[in-house]
């Protein structure tokens, strides 16, 4: 009898001690002290985006320019927890999602999504909507009336950035069971806003005295500051979007580094062999080509493509940011020429290239290819539809456009009344 008890009650000991552990139910803390990280990251890329921004304009118009950026921050944080993460993630339908989630309605702080808490998932994927229309602004810099921009980044988010975001990674969408593969961003994200950036650019025309008169940097410092913030921030936009602390992460953070840095070498190339000097801000915009490049691509492909995306990406965009000069459009701060044309190669490239938890081109896999081009096409042609309705609406009711007479003076006096700088 007494061997019967030394035999059970150790088994009883570990039974009790383990009963809280097997029942306990709650989010993994290591994956969300991992996305909490990650949400602060891409948070800190928009003052990275205003920098960056900010430097490429004359100093007149650095205020207004910031001001774009920190304009997204305040008006597209309150549309995503009013309306936009209930339209993007709150319905399983094939186009938009619903309106279940309201004000965050239906989410407590018990509520998780995968392994964290679905609050965390809510900051995290809020940090996209804020960031993507904010990038736009670099297609109308200096001459955008500050009202009517903010009233279009609030009905476009709405209207265009919430139903693709919707299609892609929402519940139900339809590229996401087409197949359609962006990990962090590349149609929804870079694609969506560049184009939109291009419109934008066409309609509202170019700035008093493009091209002739020389529209140089006024703080190339301050650019390169700006880039170097996006670069660290862009390890939480495609690290995070693993949404967990494992290896995926850590693929996703290996292919980020490696893309950008091969970004700003083959800008830097590019630049070398067209212009013949390599430039502070070709150094600055390669490192963004190649983030924006690999961003679809983070968690599918291995370091070494990652390596062959991040070479493209500089010579790719490099020549989009060219466009501009041969076609005569006005894309101030090349929104277009990175982002647009950036993004679309991404998706492609992605197609071509993924092996790692999908396959594309090069595993025998055309279908992803095509899956993938499709998505750009219809991300765009919605866009470009949505854009140019919401530009006529706009410019019969506020104007688009700022006064001459205002423009010439420059937007920080005449939008804020202020001035960057007081020597």
């Amino acid at each position: 009898m007494h061997g019967v008890f030394r035999t059970i009650l150790p088994a009883v000991f570990l039974l009790l001690i383990s009963a809280p552990v097997l029942a306990q139910e709650g989010p993994d803390t290591g994956d969300t002290a991992w996305m909490l990280v990650s949400s602060a990251l891409v948070l800190v890329m928009l003052p990275g985006l205003a920098l960056f921004y900010g430097g490429m304009v004359r100093s007149k118009n650095v205020l207004s320019t910031t001001m774009h950026t920190f304009a997204a921050m305040a008006i597209m944080g309150v549309q995503w927890v009013v309306l936009g993460y209930s339209l993007t993630f709150g319905g399983e339908g094939a186009f938009i999602g619903g309106f279940s989630n309201l004000l965050l309605n239906g989410i407590t702080p018990e509520s998780l999504t995968g392994t964290i808490p679905t609050y965390v998932f809510v900051m995290f994927q809020g940090m996209f909507a804020i960031i993507t229309p904010a990038l736009i602004s670099g297609a109308i810099a200096e001459r955008m009336k500050f009202s009517t921009y903010c009233v279009f980044i609030l009905l476009w988010g709405t209207l265009v950035y919430d139903p693709i975001a919707h299609w892609v990674w929402g519940p139900g969408g339809w590229l996401l069971k087409d197949g359609a593969l962006d990990f962090a961003g590349g149609t929804v994200v870079h694609f969506s806003s560049g184009i939109t950036a291009l419109v934008l650019a066409l309609v509202i025309g170019k700035r008093k005295g493009y091209p002739t008169e020389r529209m140089l940097p006024h703080n190339l410092p301050m650019t390169l500051l700006g880039a170097g913030l996006l670069w660290f921030g862009w390890f939480g936009f495609n690290a995070g979007s693993a949404l967990s602390a494992g290896g995926s992460a850590a693929l996703a953070f290996t292919t980020t580094q490696t893309a950008a840095a091969a970004g700003a070498l083959s800008w830097l190339a590019a630049e070398w062999l067209h212009a013949g000097k390599p430039s502070a801000l070709g150094a600055a915009s390669g490192v963004v080509a190649g983030l924006v490049v690999i961003t679809p691509a983070a968690g599918f492909v291995t370091p070494a493509w990652a390596l062959v995306m991040g070479l493209t990406a500089g010579f790719v965009c490099y020549g989009g940011v060219l466009l501009k000069h041969k076609l005569r459009y006005d894309d101030s701060l090349d929104a277009f020429g990175v982002h647009g044309i950036g993004g679309a190669w991404g998706a492609v490239a992605t197609g071509i290239f993924a092996t790692v938890g999908a396959s594309g081109l090069i595993a025998g896999n055309f279908h992803q290819l095509w899956v993938q081009v499709v998505g750009l096409i219809a991300a765009g042609a919605y866009a470009v539809v949505v854009t140019l309705g919401l530009l006529f609406v706009l410019k019969v009711t506020m104007g688009l456009r700022v006064e001459l007479e205002d423009e010439v003076k420059g937007l920080d006096q005449t939008a804020h009344s202020e001035t960057g700088y007081t020597f």
